[in-house]
């Protein structure tokens, strides 16, 4: 497996961060994962390990499978992976010069994989994401067959330990890597490569060690049914802020004297923030001040700042995180740069179960309002 870790790690890491980046931006709703059936064609190349050049090796493969998506990142296939493995044997003498030569035989093994969608797992559920990152591990039933030429080469009196004729069932076992990238919500284009660990006997030489093949695959993906639903969440309203005189005081005698009340003034600003961000820009540094200079002139007043995230994008431990240093963001600036009194500030964070706008991008906002 040292092999295929090192070939695909690379791809990996910027699949990984291509999935982690890319999301989209739609409407004020929730996207609900749907379980669903999905069907799989694949074709390529497998190099099969021996005592050959690594090009005379190499053989035609392809894969059917159907599969079950049971969660964001859990799911289980079953495939049949088929058509030709090769071998090699190193001191076969060609007009009197020892050579190697190669030989075929067929094959085909239906199995059983464990699907793990890494994309999913680490940075949520996203049914736009243009490329989804999984590893995969299972098992197989070996069934080879077509053994003709290997027979032949034993025929000539060169030693095989363990050559076989007919057909031989052996069990197998593989992992391996796979990359999906969406071309729509039901159907995604797929490279896959795999490595697969069988009995000592499949390629007739005795090596005193497991024999290894391994598969690189291309192919189209395609899902059955619904893979997600919306839920549209109506978004929570915000309370308007009421001047102080015109709150109604109950069971309070009116006065003899009728009393010219003070009147409160208030402000409310609301600071808007990028996808993933909680730095403040030029529009945002404006609003600031002008809470400052507002502070400033009513010293009695006090703020509060509420920091939000967007529910369309996100999973609740990022948003939890934006939310609050969105709002962080605003009291440091006030209270740094503005020498506003931190006491004077009440800082506070919704993350996405509040969403106070019901346009989506609105809602990476930081709201402040004085009392």
């Amino acid at each position: 497996m040292d092999m295929i870790s090192k070939k695909f790690l690379p791809l990996l890491i910027v699949s990984a961060a291509l999935s982690t980046t890319i999301s989209a931006q739609e409407d004020n709703s929730k996207v609900v994962f749907k379980p669903h059936a999905y069907l799989q064609l694949q074709g390529g190349a497998q190099y099969t390990l021996g005592e050959a050049k690594f090009g005379d090796l190499i053989s035609p493969n392809v894969q059917v499978a159907a599969g079950y998506q049971f969660n964001p990142w859990f799911g289980a296939r079953i495939s049949a992976n088929a058509w030709q493995s090769k071998g090699g044997f190193n001191g076969y003498v060609i007009n009197g010069v020892p050579s190697n030569t190669t030989y075929k035989f067929n094959y085909v093994a239906p199995g059983v994989d464990f699907m793990f969608n890494l994309s999913n797992a680490i940075a949520g559920f996203n049914p736009n994401r243009i490329v989804n990152v999984s590893a995969f591990v299972g098992g197989s039933a070996n069934i080879a067959y077509k053994n003709d030429e290997a027979n032949n080469v034993a025929s000539q009196g060169y030693t095989m330990a363990y050559i076989w004729d007919g057909t031989k069932v052996r069990p197998a076992g593989r992992a391996g890597l796979a990359l999906d990238f969406r071309i729509s919500d039901a159907v995604s284009l797929g490279l896959e490569g795999n490595a697969n660990i069988i009995s000592d006997k499949y390629n007739s030489k005795k090596a005193g060690n497991a024999d290894w093949y391994f598969n690189v695959l291309a192919g189209v993906k395609i899902n059955l049914g619904k893979t997600y639903t919306r839920q549209t969440q109506a978004p929570a309203p915000v309370e308007p802020v009421v001047p102080a005189e015109e709150k109604v005081q109950e069971n309070k005698p009116a006065p003899v004297q009728p009393v010219e009340e003070k009147k409160q003034e208030t402000i409310q600003r609301d600071i808007f923030f990028k996808i993933n961000s909680f730095r403040i820009d030029a529009d945002g540094e404006k609003k600031i001040a002008e809470l400052a200079e507002f502070l400033n002139t009513h010293k009695d007043a006090k703020l509060t700042v509420t920091g939000y995230a967007d529910a369309g994008t996100g999973t609740d431990a990022i948003n939890n995180r934006l939310s609050k240093k969105r709002a962080e963001a605003v009291t440091s600036r006030l209270v740094h740069y503005y020498k506003i009194d931190k006491s004077r500030i009440i800082t506070d964070s919704k993350s996405s179960k509040v969403q106070p706008f019901s346009e989506n991008d609105k809602n990476r906002v930081s709201i402040c309002v004085s009392e």
